[in-house]
């Protein structure tokens, strides 16, 4: 599996992370757009980006390059993460996640556990 990493703010955290819950996957660290477009030319398996809102400099770039079906903004400020949307958002056929840096400890782990379980 491969993860692109885009968004905002904390990448390499985001990056180190995926890397200690599972060392097997491939992680790239790429701006929003190239992240996008690895997505959408199926050069990546999934996208993870973090802001500071969740879902405007996390996913923005996703939700115009692959489109609004396959993007899923999962936490906000005031609102974590919870890992039955979580799943039902992989179920439906969601590779790109949008979360708010501090909410990654709860979300990278929910995503990933979703992900290979689907």
């Amino acid at each position: 599996m491969k993860i692109v990493i885009g968004g905002q703010v904390e990448k390499k955290a985001i990056e180190s992370l995926v890397k200690e819950i599972d060392p097997s996957i491939e992680t790239v660290i790429k701006s929003d757009v190239e992240a996008s477009i690895a997505i959408k030319t199926g050069q990546a398996d999934y996208y993870l980006g973090a802001c500071h809102t969740g879902g405007g400099g996390a996913l923005a770039m996703a939700i115009a390059i692959i489109g609004k079906d396959k993007c899923e903004t999962v936490s906000m400020p005031g609102r974590k993460p919870k890992g039955e949307n979580i799943i039902g958002a992989v179920n439906d056929g969601k590779v790109a996640f949008g979360f708010t840096g501090d909410h990654m400890e709860t979300a990278v782990p929910m995503i990933l556990k979703a992900i290979k379980n689907k």
